[in-house]
C-alpha cells in the first residue's frame, strides 16, 4: 500500500472513532465528570499548524482529527490524568502524558510532531516537557523563512515594561528614542515599520509616518515580532525591520485577571513641579472641544481673505482661554491597573473563542535641571560656544488606556474565523518654564509654554483561515484603522527682566514686539487606512522535503488631514507698567474691551495645512523548496505600486500639489542550511524601499520652538532604494536557549537625510536625497540557562546581545549646508547593547529580571557649516523587576526603572544642545487571577 492510499485509509479510521465517540460519549458523560483538552499541532521543523492529525484519548474511543492551523478540540473527556496519542503520515508518533483534567475543565496542550524519512517506534513525553519545547518565542525564530527576534507576553511579563516601546527595545539591535520611536541595527525611524496583527498602523505624528509604540499597554500584547529581513510576503518600504504587534489572544477556559499597581519616582512624586491648568477631562485623554481653536478665530483662518477690524481682533484675544503661566504643584503618584476576562464557550450552538480586556495608567513624569542651548563658532577652528542657555523644569502628566475585544470561531474543522478590535489612546499634558539669556540682548528671560497632546489609534479586523485539504491554505483579512494626533492650544509666553529704576533691581516684562512673545498654536491631524489582504499557499511534495509555494495581493488606501495654526499676539508701544503685569491680567479683557486699539494678532507662517491620499498596490509569488533534507531556499518577489498626492496650503503663500508614482519590483533570495537539529545558517538577498513622509514633500514651513529651528519640506524629494545582505549563524542548544551570530550590509541609493539648508539669516532644516550610503553591522545574540555551571544556578537564565554598526553616508551636491560631507547617517548609533539575568523558580510562579541598556552615540541633526553634528549621548539604564506568589491566586510585583538615572544629553561639539534627569521609578503591585 503506498502513501496515497494510507492517508484516506488513516482519515477513515479516525472518522470511525468520532462515530463511536459520538454514540457513546452520552452515556460515558452520564457515568463520570468529564471536560475537554483542545490545542494545536505544530510541525517542529516548520512551525506551521498540521491538519488532518488524528489525536486520540488513550485507553478511550474519545479523539478527534485537528483542523485550520493544527487546532484540535477533544470534548467529553473523564476528568483525571489523561494521555493523548497523535498520528500523523510522515510524522513520528507521539504519546503525550501526564494531563490533568478536572471535571468540567478544560486543558490546553499543544503538541509538536518531527517528520520521520524511516519508521520510527512512538515517542512518549510528558505533557509538562513538551509545553517546554513549544516555546513561542524562540520558535518563530527558529521557524521563520527570514531572520526574526520575536518576545512573547512571558518575557515582557517579567520585565517592568508598561509598553510596546520599552518591551522592543529589549530585542537585539533595537533602541528607542524619545521613549517611543523605534531604531533598528542603528537607523531611523524612516526604516521601520509597525504592523498590528499583520495590518499596518497609521501614524498619528504630523511631521513624520512612524508609529510611536508607547501607545501600546504591554498588558494587551501577545508577541512582538521583529522582522530584519525581506521576504515577498512582507511589504517592502524597510530596510532596518518590519514590528508586528500580535494582541493577545483568547484563553481555552474560561479566565478572569485583576491587576493594579502604584508608583514613586524620585524626581517627581512629591515634588514641587511646573503644571498646565486643566481644561477638563486630561485624566481621561478626553478633551473634547473645550481645548479648541476658537470659531472666532477659526472663521477668519490666516487672514488672508479678509483684514478683521479692531473690534473683532478683540474678540479673538478674548476667545482663547486666558491660561498662559505655568503653576507649581507636588507630583502625584504613578499608578495603572488592567482586567480582563476570555475564554471559550458555546453561543448558539457555537463555541466561541473571547478575550476583553482593558488598562489605564497614569505617569507623573518631569525632566528636573533641564538645559538647553545654541552653539555658535568659536574664534578658532573648529571650537564650539555656548549662546541662548536656558535652565528650568518640566513637569509632565501622561495617561495611556486602552482595550480590546477579539472574538474567535471554528466553523467546523476547516476554517477559522477571528474579529479583533483594539483601542488606544493617550495624552500628555506637559508645563515647561525656564529662565536663560539670548546672545543679543544682555538681560534675562522666561519663559512658559503649556502643551497637551492627545492621541487614539483603533483597529477593526476580520481575519479568515481556510484549510482547503491538508496541501492548500487561504487567509485573508480586512482591516480598518485610524489614528488621530490633537495638540490644541499649546502656548508661549515670553518675560524679559529689565531694570527697575524704583528698587534697583529688576522686573519681569512681557516682551511684547516680538512675533514670538506671546504665542497660541492649534493643531489637528486624523488618518483613516483601509487594508485588505488575501494569500494563498501550496504545499508539495513528501512531509520533510515540503515545496511550498505562495501567492498573495494587498490593497491599502490611507487618507490623511493635517492642520496646524499660529497666531502671535503682540503690542508695539505698550506702557511699561501694562507690561509688568502677569498674562493671565494682560489679557483678561482689559486691553480688549469693544473700543481698545491696544492689541494685534497676527497668523504665523509656522503652520499650514496639508491632505494626503496614498493608495497602494501589490502582489508577490515566493516559493520554499527543500534542496535535500538540510538545505532549503526561499525566492521570489513583491510588486508594488504606490500613488501619492499631497495638497498642500501654507499659512502665507500659494497653494501646491505634489504627486508621486512608483511602480518597484523588489526581489528577495534566502538560503537556510540546517546544520544539525538545533543549528540554522542563514543567508539573504532583497531589495527593499523608504518612500518620503507626506509632510516632508509639502513646501510648509514649521518650527521646533525648542531648538530655534525652521523645518520646511521639499516637494522633489524621491524614494530610496535600498540592497541588503545578511548572513546569520544561530543555534538552539537547549529549550529556550539561543546563540546566534549575524552579519549585515546595505546600501542606500538616494537615502533621505535631515540637513540644514544653506540659506541666510534664520536656521532652516530641510529633507533632501543624498547621494549615496553604506551601512554594515554585526550581531550577536545569546540566552544560556546557567544550570551547566552548577545545578544551583539552574533557575538562573543570562542573556545579553550586542550589535556593532557603521554607516557612511555622501551627502552630494544639494542645498545642504553640512560640516561633514561624509558621516554617519542621522540616527545611526555605532553600537546597541541589552543585557539582562532572570532568576525562575521551578513551579514558574517567582521571578526577578535584572536588565541594562546602552545605546551609542548617535547623529540628532547634521551639523551646519563650519559646526560640528549634534549627537546624542550614550547613557546606561538599568532596570529590575520581581514577581512572587502572595495568597491564593494573589501575586505581587516590584518594578524599579531607571535605577542609573543617567543623565540624557544632546551635545553639539563642547555646547550642550539638551540635558536633563528624569529620576528613578519604583512601583509595586498586585494580580488577581484565580
Amino acid at each position: 500500500m503506498n502513501r496515497r492510499s494510507v492517508r484516506p485509509a488513516l482519515v477513515a479510521a479516525v472518522a470511525a472513532l468520532l462515530a463511536l465517540d459520538a454514540g457513546a460519549a452520552p452515556s460515558l458523560a452520564a457515568q463520570v465528570p468529564t471536560g475537554r483538552v483542545v490545542g494545536r499541532i505544530i510541525d517542529v521543523g516548520t512551525g506551521q499548524g498540521l491538519s488532518d492529525v488524528g489525536v486520540q484519548v488513550v485507553g478511550t474511543t474519545l479523539g478527534a482529527m485537528s483542523g485550520v492551523d493544527g487546532r484540535f478540540t477533544v470534548a467529553n473527556v473523564p476528568a483525571g490524568t489523561v494521555s493523548l496519542h497523535v498520528r500523523r503520515l510522515g510524522y513520528q508518533a507521539k504519546t503525550v502524558t501526564g494531563l490533568v483534567l478536572s471535571a468540567s475543565g478544560t486543558v490546553e496542550q499543544n503538541i509538536g510532531l518531527e517528520a520521520a524519512t524511516v519508521q520510527l517506534q512512538a515517542l512518549e513525553v510528558t505533557a509538562a516537557s513538551e509545553r517546554g519545547t513549544v516555546n513561542e518565542a524562540l520558535d518563530t525564530q527558529r521557524n521563520a523563512t527570514g531572520i526574526v527576534n520575536a518576545i512573547g507576553s512571558e518575557q515582557i511579563a517579567r520585565s517592568p515594561d508598561s509598553d510596546a516601546a520599552q518591551a522592543v527595545q529589549r530585542v537585539s539591535g533595537v533602541s528607542v528614542q524619545e521613549g517611543k520611536y523605534v531604531f533598528v541595527r542603528g537607523l531611523g525611524e524612516r526604516y521601520t515599520t509597525t504592523s498590528l496583527n499583520g495590518a499596518r498602523i497609521p501614524s498619528p505624528e504630523p511631521e513624520r509616518k512612524v508609529v510611536p509604540l508607547d501607545l501600546f499597554p504591554s498588558g494587551l500584547l501577545q508577541t512582538i515580532t521583529t522582522s530584519k529581513t525581506f521576504t515577498p510576503d512582507l511589504s517592502g518600504d524597510f530596510s532596518g525591520a518590519q514590528v508586528d504587534i500580535r494582541t493577545r489572544e483568547f484563553p481555552a477556559r474560561r479566565q478572569f485577571s485583576y491587576s493594579t499597581t502604584v508608583g514613586y519616582n524620585t524626581a517627581a512624586t512629591g515634588k514641587t513641579l511646573p503644571y498646565s491648568p486643566s481644561a477638563g477631562g486630561e485624566w481621561l485623554a478626553l478633551v473634547g472641544d473645550r481645548r479648541d481653536l476658537p470659531g472666532a478665530v477659526q472663521r477668519f483662518g490666516n487672514f488672508r481673505a479678509s483684514e478683521p477690524s479692531q473690534f473683532q481682533t478683540n474678540q479673538m484675544i478674548n476667545s482663547f482661554r486666558d491660561v498662559w503661566a505655568a503653576r507649581e504643584q507636588a507630583g502625584r503618584p504613578n499608578s495603572s491597573f488592567s482586567a480582563s476576562v476570555g475564554g471559550n464557550d458555546p453561543v448558539l450552538g457555537q463555541r466561541l473563542g473571547y478575550l476583553l480586556s482593558a488598562s489605564y495608567a497614569y505617569t507623573q513624569e518631569t525632566q528636573s535641571d533641564a538645559i538647553r542651548a545654541l552653539a555658535d563658532r568659536g574664534s578658532r577652528p573648529g571650537e564650539t560656544v555656548e549662546i541662548d542657555r536656558f535652565e528650568g523644569d518640566v513637569g509632565r502628566a501622561s495617561v495611556l488606556w486602552g482595550g480590546l475585544l477579539n472574538l474567535s470561531t471554528l466553523l467546523g474543522a476547516r476554517t477559522r474565523l477571528a474579529f479583533n478590535n483594539t483601542y488606544n489612546r493617550t495624552s500628555d499634558h506637559e508645563a515647561r518654564t525656564e529662565v536663560g539669556t539670548f546672545e543679543e540682548v544682555p538681560d534675562t528671560f522666561r519663559i512658559d509654554r503649556l502643551r497637551y497632546v492627545e492621541r487614539s489609534i483603533h483597529s477593526t479586523q476580520l481575519i479568515g483561515e481556510h484549510e482547503l485539504g491538508s496541501r492548500n491554505r487561504i487567509d485573508w483579512s480586512a482591516t480598518l484603522s485610524g489614528v488621530t494626533r490633537v495638540e490644541p492650544d499649546r502656548s508661549e509666553i515670553v518675560y524679559q527682566f529689565t531694570p527697575d529704576p524704583m528698587t534697583g533691581g529688576t522686573i519681569p516684562r512681557w516682551v511684547n514686539t516680538s512675533n514670538q512673545g506671546a504665542v497660541r498654536t492649534f493643531g489637528d491631524l486624523s488618518e483613516n487606512s483601509f487594508e485588505g489582504q488575501a494569500n494563498y499557499r501550496l504545499s508539495l511534495g513528501d512531509v520533510g522535503r515540503q515545496q511550498v509555494v505562495k501567492l498573495g495581493a494587498l490593497f491599502r488606501s490611507t487618507d490623511r488631514d493635517a492642520d496646524t495654526r499660529s497666531y502671535s499676539i503682540n503690542s508695539p508701544g505698550l506702557a511699561d507698567d501694562i507690561r509688568a503685569l502677569p498674562p493671565e491680567q494682560l489679557f483678561d479683557g482689559r486691553l480688549t474691551t469693544p473700543t481698545s486699539a491696544v492689541l494685534r494678532l497676527d497668523p504665523l507662517f509656522q503652520g499650514g495645512a496639508y491632505s494626503a491620499r496614498d493608495h497602494l498596490i501589490a502582489g508577490f509569488g515566493m516559493t520554499e523548496l527543500a534542496l535535500g533534507d538540510r538545505l532549503r531556499a526561499i525566492a521570489g518577489a513583491r510588486v508594488e505600486d504606490s500613488r501619492v498626492r499631497v495638497d498642500a496650503a501654507p499659512t502665507l503663500g500659494s497653494t501646491s500639489t505634489i504627486r508621486k508614482h512608483y511602480t518597484d519590483v523588489l526581489p528577495s533570495a534566502a538560503l537556510i542550511y540546517k546544520l544539525s537539529e538545533s543549528q540554522n545558517v542563514r543567508l539573504s538577498g532583497s531589495q527593499t524601499l523608504a518612500r518620503p513622509e507626506y509632510r516632508e514633500q509639502v513646501d510648509i514651513l514649521s518650527r521646533d520652538v525648542l531648538r530655534g529651528d525652521n523645518i520646511r519640506g521639499n516637494p522633489n524629494l524621491r524614494r530610496t532604494l535600498i540592497q541588503n545582505a545578511d548572513l546569520r549563524w544561530e543555534w538552539y542548544p537547549n529549550v529556550g536557549e539561543l546563540v546566534s551570530v549575524s552579519l549585515f550590509g546595505k546600501h542606500f541609493d538616494q537615502p533621505i537625510e535631515r540637513v540644514y539648508r544653506a540659506v541666510s539669516g534664520s536656521r532652516v532644516i530641510q529633507y533632501v536625497n543624498a547621494d549615496a550610503a553604506e551601512n554594515y553591522g554585526v550581531e550577536v545574540e545569546l540566552r544560556k540557562g546557567l544550570g551547566f555551571l552548577s545545578p544551583r544556578l539552574s533557575p538562573l537564565t543570562a542573556f545579553t546581545n550586542a550589535t556593532v554598526m557603521h554607516s557612511d553616508i555622501t551627502v552630494g551636491n544639494s542645498e545642504a549646508s553640512v560640516t561633514n560631507d561624509k558621516r554617519a547617517m542621522v540616527g545611526q548609533a555605532p553600537y546597541v547593547v541589552n543585557a539582562g539575568l532572570t532568576y525562575t523558580t521551578e513551579s514558574g510562579r517567582s521571578s526577578a529580571t535584572l536588565l541594562f541598556n546602552r545605546v551609542g552615540e548617535r547623529i540628532v541633526d547634521a551639523g551646519e557649516a563650519p559646526l560640528p553634528d549634534t549627537k546624542e549621548q550614550p547613557r546606561n539604564v538599568v532596570d529590575l523587576s520581581l514577581r512572587f506568589p502572595l495568597v491564593g491566586a494573589v501575586s505581587g510585583r516590584f518594578d524599579a526603572r531607571n535605577l542609573a538615572d543617567a543623565p540624557f544629553k544632546i551635545q553639539q561639539g563642547t555646547v550642550t544642545r539638551e540635558g536633563y534627569r528624569t529620576g528613578r521609578i519604583f512601583q509595586a503591585g498586585l494580580s488577581w487571577r484565580p
